[in-house]
């Protein structure tokens, strides 16, 4: 029997001991970790349970080749997708997307960019095989050798041009947030009902091994019942040193001058190399300054501090603005909100998805000036009910839930970001996507400790073992935060249709996550508490948070 590359690497009786009809995430941990096995390329596939790869892969285009469009790129597997075109207005982006991302070693490691990808040897010849679009990316939608699209827009463009794209014809994987309201989540999800299209959202935890591992840890009630869990997302930006606020063209041009006079104060070696790098990079950024920003839909405006922000502007710094973003509970707070009621489900015998009762906010600018709309502090409690609850019997019934609270932060990076869930016999830690310990009481602790891999804390967002009996043990390379995953699995999931063959982070969950967090906001705004109603839950519901009823009929 011919074996694949991940039988031979796991071994042909360890490899049917972990895939077989007996599978339990324990013997798979213990096996791959045996062989050296580690959460990288290959793994995704027989951990989840989609095959090593689709044959045909996905010809698939992007629009939005941004910060998280090319982490994305540098995400995916050739055997699965095959990026054939792209669709952005910004030339740096572009750029960035063939050569990759040289702002920092780090940096570049998460965005690679196609030429590395696919080991093409100069931008010619990647641009033989991948198709730019730079005016008008309904160019890509009319591609007919584009089957499906990866979207890594601005959160208010995620609904137009999903719907737009499976109205086309072609699957859709949008990055998260789903959309920028409930109700145009809900067209979303009866669109892709209506066209019989796949359409998958970015909420990478669900493809995460340390995740999916600490659910089972859960489920097999190593802490107990849950009754508690801390979440936050804590980062050092401040005013003046802010990774939502990029540089606009007037500050590079200053950086530029800066740099050209270091330069002619230098003559060689190896920081007048550093230098010319530098100066080289801030030219292409500059090349952004040209789009014109209002032709796309971006808009001008003056802000309560009284300065005037130009369309640029407002395209450049989409995440610091209502019109165009949804503030730290959309770009970070999302995520973890959709762990948080991930470990609570994983109470339900039934394996439902557990839904709030409520949610209190507060939040506000506490550090920055009024040169942006969102938050830069926020702050939200919330209710979930345990599978002992019931709202309408005895007051001891009504009092079965869990608390969960949520505060991401700017000023102070101090704790970074994670989960901790605390149970009636144990603690869970789950620390910056790369770590995961189980404390047994109050005073020891088992810990699983994963390799030191680059957790990429872009201007978005910025397996470990079953924690019982098996004491400190590393992996031998950098932990998969899931981006790989979740595009092999939506691809796997277009070339074998099926109604049970759904990506894990299907419609009906990605509005979940999405009215956590849109409602969240508007507690926060309104500095209140919201209960939650479960028809904001429901596809085929015309009711909203907001108010207003989707625009596609059922």
């Amino acid at each position: 029997m011919q074996l694949t590359p991940e039988e031979r690497a796991i071994g042909k009786e360890n490899f049917y001991r972990v895939v077989g009809s007996k599978l339990t995430r324990r013997d798979f941990l213990e096996g791959s970790l045996a062989a050296g096995v580690v959460s990288g390329a290959g793994l995704g596939s027989f951990y989840f349970g989609y095959d090593a790869s689709v044959g045909n892969p996905v010809r698939v285009g992007v629009i939005g080749t941004g910060d998280e469009g090319n982490v994305l790129i540098g995400a995916h597997t050739p055997d699965y997708v095959r990026i054939k075109a792209i669709a952005d207005i910004r030339p740096y982006n572009i750029h960035r997307t063939f050569h990759g991302d040289q702002t920092s070693s780090s940096a570049l490691a998460a965005r690679p960019g196609l030429m590395a990808k696919y080991g093409w040897s100069s931008e010619s010849e990647a641009k033989k095989n991948v198709k730019v679009y730079d005016k008008d990316y309904h160019d890509l939608l009319n591609d007919p050798d584009i089957e499906a699209v990866i979207i890594a827009l601005p959160l208010f463009l995620h609904a137009p041009v999903a719907i737009e794209a499976m109205q086309a014809g072609k699957h859709v994987l949008t990055e998260k947030l789903m959309a920028h309201s409930v109700h145009e989540c809900k067209d979303m999800s009866r669109v892709a009902a209506q066209t019989g299209k796949l359409l998958a959202t970015g909420h990478q935890r669900h493809y995460s091994i340390l995740y999916d591992n600490a659910v089972d840890t859960i489920r097999r009630g190593l802490i107990g019942r849950i009754h508690y869990i801390r979440a936050q997302w804590h980062r050092g930006n401040l005013p003046g040193k802010d990774s939502w606020a990029v540089k606009l063209p007037d500050q590079l041009k200053k950086d530029l001058a800066d740099m050209v006079h270091k330069l002619e104060r230098t003559s060689s070696g190896s920081r007048f190399d550093a230098l010319t790098k530098r100066k080289e990079l801030l030219e292409l950024q500059l090349l952004d300054a040209g789009v014109d920003a209002a032709a796309y839909g971006y808009e001008e405006r003056t802000l309560s501090d009284g300065r005037s922000r130009s369309p640029l502007e407002e395209l450049l710094r989409w995440r610091l603005w209502d019109r165009t973003g949804g503030g730290l509970m959309a770009e970070l707070g999302s995520h973890q909100l959709d762990a948080a009621g991930i470990f609570i489900s994983s109470m339900d015998p039934e394996g439902e998805k557990v839904h709030p009762i409520n949610v209190s906010g507060v939040g506000g600018r506490y550090l920055f000036p009024p040169d942006r709309d969102c938050a830069d502090h926020v702050f939200c409690s919330y209710e979930y009910p345990t599978p002992e609850y019931v709202a309408d019997a005895t007051e001891e019934e009504r009092n079965k839930k869990a608390a969960v609270t949520y505060s991401s932060i700017n000023g102070n990076g101090f704790g970074g970001y994670g989960e901790t869930v605390l149970g009636t016999e144990g603690t869970l830690m789950l620390e910056r996507e790369k770590e995961a310990l189980l404390f047994k009481t109050s005073a020891t602790k088992t810990k699983v400790k994963v390799s030191e891999g680059p957790a990429l804390d872009s201007y978005e967002t910025g397996g470990g073992a079953s924690a019982d009996n098996v004491g400190e043990r590393a992996l031998s390379g950098p932990i998969s935060r899931g981006y790989t995953e979740e595009i092999e699995h939506w691809a796997w999931c277009i070339r074998n249709p099926s109604p049970e063959n759904l990506p894990r982070c299907h419609p009906k969950v990605a509005l979940a996550d999405a009215v956590l967090a849109l409602t969240s906001n508007m507690a926060i705004a309104g500095r209140k508490q919201i209960e939650f109603k479960p028809e904001w839950f429901e596809i085929d519901s015309d009711e909203t948070p907001e108010g207003v009823a989707p625009s596609v009929k059922v």
